[in-house]
Order: structure tokens, then C-alpha cells, then sequence
């Protein structure tokens, strides 16, 4: 029987994302990366997904990086190409048109670190830790974290973090903008975290209630700006803007405004 490395569970306007392997600490095995990159191809086209959110099984591990016992099997061709898959993934994830979410239900060590940067926005657990580990291990961060890490809190703090190879606690992760939310640790007991599910069901139906195709154009500004000059990323938000200006839920939204209720928005 085929292990079920991912659980894909449409709650509309959500679509979860939740790694299925907690006796390995949700490592990232090819078969896990490759069921990720399948399952953000059929969400970008799914007009009923608004928002994401990636969690793991369990309370106590987020995601531990790459599967080292698959790992160690490998010869230097496989480990190339299993670099080449995961950054394939977390280029999957971050070029997602829809906010992601990454619902940080326990530690995130390494590569699970880095799928937690691919994402837009991130939740942690109280307890958890955060640690890019890879220089202490020969090699470096190889998912985007290098690249990541710098972009999100700075190049000077990135540097320590990941030539340290320490843990940032979820009260440090907030302090510097890693995070942007703490939940209290889980029940041990719990399959998943049910109160980090629960506040990141709440946060992404507040980010929902907007009109989809506009948080899609503002994720794509923003990312496709942030490393440009200022005049050119004007015409890029001015770009997207105009493609709003003509579509249904721009309608909606005026006229929602002006009759003093609630939009009902359809993603047109």
C-alpha cells in the first residue's frame, strides 16, 4: 500500500496543505516534494481556493527538512536532482497566486525551515524552534534559504542565523518579522494542532473575505516589485491595478459600498 504522504483537504475559500509523515517528523522525501508540486498545480487553477495554508501531522514537528535516511542512499546524480526537486517545490508554493499560509505546528529544522519561507505568511507554534542547520552538517541552506532568509529580515541577521546554525524561538521569530503570529503549543494527544488550525482557519477567512483576483494581483506586485526600483515597481502596481479596473468584483465591491453591505465575490 502506497504511503499517503500528503492530505489535500479543499474547505472552501481554504485549500490544505498537510505533510503526512509524522513518525519521520514530516521529512521531505521525493515522494512528499513531488506530491507538494502536483497539488500546487491543480490549486492555481482552482478559483475556489483563496488562500492556503501548509501544516504538519503532529504538535511537535513542523517539517524536519529532507528525509537524510533517503538521503544516504543516494548517489551525488540523485542528491542533485533531489536539490533541483525541492526547490522546484518552494518555487511551486511561493509562486502560488493565492496567499499561503504556513501554519508552523512545531519545530521546522533545515528544508522545513525553508518551506516555511516560501510562504507568505506564518503562524508558530509557541514551543517551536526554527534552525537552518545544513552548515553544520557540510553543506548549506539549498531550498531558497540563503536567498529567503535575507530578503524577509535582513542580510546582516540572516548571515548570523544560518552561520550560527542556532534555533530561533517563536518569540524571537516574532520579533524580527519572521513570524507574524503566536499560537499556545498544542495537545500532544492532537493528530494535528487544533488550535494553530483553528487560528489560521480564522486569519485566512479574514484574508478571504476580499476579492480573490485583487489578492492575487496584490501578492503579484508586491513579489514582482520588491526587487526593482521604485519607478518600475510603480508600473507594475499600476499594471495590475488597471487589469482590476473592468472585471465584476471591482463592481461588486462599489456597489456592495454604496448599498452599505457585504460583497459577494465570485473571482471575476
Amino acid at each position: 500500500m502506497t504511503e499517503q504522504v500528503l492530505k489535500v483537504e479543499k474547505e472552501a475559500p481554504i485549500t490544505w496543505l498537510k505533510l503526512q509523515r509524522p513518525k519521520v517528523l514530516n521529512s521531505l522525501n521525493v515522494a512528499l516534494l513531488k506530491s507538494i508540486c502536483a497539488a500546487c498545480e491543480e490549486i492555481a487553477q482552482d478559483k475556489e481556493t483563496r488562500v492556503v495554508i501548509v501544516t504538519g501531522a503532529g504538535t511537535k514537528v513542523f517539517c524536519a527538512g529532507a528525509d537524510l535516511t533517503e538521503r544516504k542512499g543516494m548517489t551525488e546524480g540523485q542528491v542533485i536532482d533531489y536539490l533541483n526537486l525541492i526547490q522546484k517545490t518552494m518555487l511551486a508554493i511561493e509562486s502560488l497566486p493565492q496567499p499561503v499560509i504556513a501554519a508552523i505546528n512545531g519545530s521546522a529544522f533545515g528544508g522545513g525551515t525553508e518551506l516555511a519561507l516560501a510562504c507568505d505568511l506564518r503562524a508558530m507554534s509557541e514551543e517551536a524552534v526554527m534552525r537552518l542547520t545544513e552548515v553544520r552538517l557540510g553543506i548549506i541552506p539549498g531550498a531558497g534559504g540563503t536567498q529567503r532568509l535575507s530578503r524577509l529580515i535582513g542580510k546582516s541577521r540572516a548571515k548570523e542565523i544560518i552561520l550560527t546554525a542556532r534555533a530561533i524561538t517563536a518569540r524571537e521569530a516574532l520579533e524580527i518579522g519572521l513570524v507574524h503570529k503566536i499560537v499556545p503549543a498544542g495537545n500532544g494527544a492532537d493528530e494535528y494542532h487544533s488550535e494553530m488550525l483553528n487560528q489560521c482557519r480564522l486569519w485566512a477567512r479574514e484574508i478571504a473575505a476580499a476579492a480573490p483576483l485583487s489578492l492575487k494581483a496584490a501578492k503579484w506586485a508586491i513579489d514582482q516589485g520588491y526587487d526593482r526600483d521604485l519607478n518600475a515597481g510603480l508600473a507594475l502596481e499600476t499594471k495590475a491595478y488597471i487589469q482590476l479596473l473592468n472585471t465584476k468584483d471591482r463592481l461588486e465591491g462599489l456597489a456592495a459600498f454604496a448599498e452599505k453591505r457585504e460583497p459577494v465575490y465570485t473571482g471575476e
